[in-house]
């Protein structure tokens, strides 16, 4: 019986699937063992002749999958790709056999088979497999996309990144350098004694940063529990107990806006230390990135859109309410009232919302003005305590306190400070967060009496910072959008 949704070609494979089961063969295989992949292959012989590989006899055992295929008759080649790239096949009806050769015949692009044979160049010079045996492994039962246009729509691309792993190199890339990235970067943590640590997903007080979370319940418990948005107040718990120096690699979860900058379910490192402050936390910023720049790349200079980066330290410091002025010869250092700050916005189209104070009419401004045309890697510090619940307020002027942003070609990534220790300060900070989420702000934190509780015991003078993940991977890889550097990023669900 023939599905009538199915397409002509889907029909078709479908058949060619029952073809095989009538010659006794699984249309979706078994173990199949390999003696290499392609780039195996192209790293140990690419520098051979075709002399040179005849002589050497170098047998193959290869798998992949079909992308491209030519020839007809008693002959004809094929490119197989695996994880690592593409080698070409040559397939001799003489060689492998008829009935070998007939499934190789009716083979399709996307189908993935095994070859045994050895290495030679043809006449054009490519390296090449000449296949002795020829062996079925799993029916596509899908077409792929054509292989000059890959998958068009780029949402489409992001709902189906298993088939744009397939057509798209790029993809690709950016999927094998993702794990490179993390894992230099929690060799470097690692090495500078930091213990990394697990926190919990779930979590009962929304804390740790200004954003609106997800809400899931709890049946065992009967509670409502949140998605966390940061990992910030566990590890600062750590850090009371003792641990003095530690990280945590995690998913967080804001449900906010889509954009080429945001996905609502994200990966970042947080890192707390004990006896540092915000001016530490800014050298272990500049250090760690650079290192893992290099290590990763070879170099400091980093091709983004059409931005040329250098990431070698030392980076630009410059204070939140200098960098405002240089670019609006506005100076929030000057005592203003939220009268006075309301009228400024106002004469510059900024939106105040109810819940805004002096600070965060500052921050809007920084927004506007400032940090879409930052470039080279700056650290801007000095941030509104009103913006500031977690970090310690500046000695000299306590409007503003230590904490610092990282922002790269017009985006923020990282956010660091002069870790909040003193309980009864946490509490006040707690206490205007929530007369901030009565006023209408649904990314305010609530009060979090273990956390102060976990103060009250004694929490060292510390620094800590997030970084945000994602973000570093754009910029490593070049990649414009979040939703390419993550796998499976959200999308609506079609309508079909």
């Amino acid at each position: 019986m023939i599905d009538e949704h199915l397409t002509e070609q889907q029909t078709i494979r479908r058949q060619k699937a029952a073809d095989l089961r009538t010659k006794g063969i699984d249309p979706f295989g078994s173990a199949f063992k390999r003696t290499h992949h392609t780039i195996d292959i192209i790293n140990n012989y690419e520098q051979y002749s075709k002399e040179e590989l005849a002589e050497k006899d170098v047998k193959v055992t290869i798998a992949g999958r079909i992308v491209l295929k030519r020839g007809q008759g008693k002959a004809g080649f094929m490119h197989l790709q695996d994880r690592d790239g593409k080698i070409q096949v040559y397939v001799r009806l003489n060689d492998i056999g008829e009935e070998a050769y007939d499934i190789y015949r009716h083979a399709d692009l996307g189908d993935i088979v095994g070859v045994e044979g050895t290495l030679f160049r043809t006449k054009t010079d490519e390296l090449t497999v000449y296949a002795k045996v020829f062996t079925h492994l799993t029916k596509a039962l899908r077409p792929l996309p054509d292989k000059y246009h890959g998958l068009k729509d780029v949402e489409e691309a992001r709902r189906r990144r298993y088939v744009d792993l397939i057509v798209n190199d790029d993809a690709r890339r950016v999927a094998i350098m993702r794990p490179k990235i993390i894992r230099e970067i929690q060799k470097y943590f690692d090495q500078k004694g930091f213990i990394e640590v697990e926190t919990p997903v779930l979590q009962a007080v929304l804390g740790g940063a200004s954003a609106r979370p997800f809400v899931t319940h709890h049946n065992a418990l009967d509670m409502d529990f949140y998605l966390r948005i940061a990992t910030e107040l566990p590890l600062k718990k750590l850090l009371v107990g003792g641990l003095e120096a530690v990280y945590e690699i995690g998913r967080l979860f804001r449900n906010e806006g889509i954009s080429h900058k945001h996905n609502p379910e994200f990966t970042t490192i947080e890192a707390y230390l004990a006896y540092s402050d915000m001016e530490g936390m800014m050298d272990l910023v500049e250090d760690s990135l650079s290192t893992v720049t290099y290590n990763v790349l070879g170099t400091y200079d980093i091709e983004f859109k059409d931005m040329k980066i250098n990431m070698k330290k030392p980076w630009n410091r410059v204070h939140m309410v200098d960098a405002i002025k240089n670019e609006t010869d506005i100076n929030f250092f000057e005592d203003l009232s939220l009268e006075d700050a309301t009228k400024l916005a106002k004469e510059h189209e900024i939106d105040v919302k109810k819940h805004f104070r002096v600070g965060h009419i500052i921050e809007a401004f920084f927004d506007k003005y400032v940090e879409p045309k930052i470039v080279q890697p700056t650290m801007i510090y000095g941030h509104p305590t009103d913006i500031s619940p977690l970090a310690k307020k500046n000695k000299d002027d306590e409007r503003f306190t230590d904490r610092f942003e990282l922002f790269i070609a017009g985006a923020e990534y990282a956010n660091a400070f002069s870790e909040l220790n003193d309980p009864i300060d946490q509490r006040e900070r707690f206490e205007a967060q929530l007369k901030e989420k009565e006023l209408g702000n649904d990314e305010a934190a609530e009060m979090d009496i273990d956390f102060l509780e976990a103060l009250e015991y004694g929490m060292p003078p510390a620094g800590g910072i997030g970084i945000g993940i994602d973000r570093f991977i754009m910029l490593l890889t070049n990649t414009p959008n979040i939703r390419d550097v993550i796998l499976f990023p959200h999308a609506r669900q079609r309508n079909d």
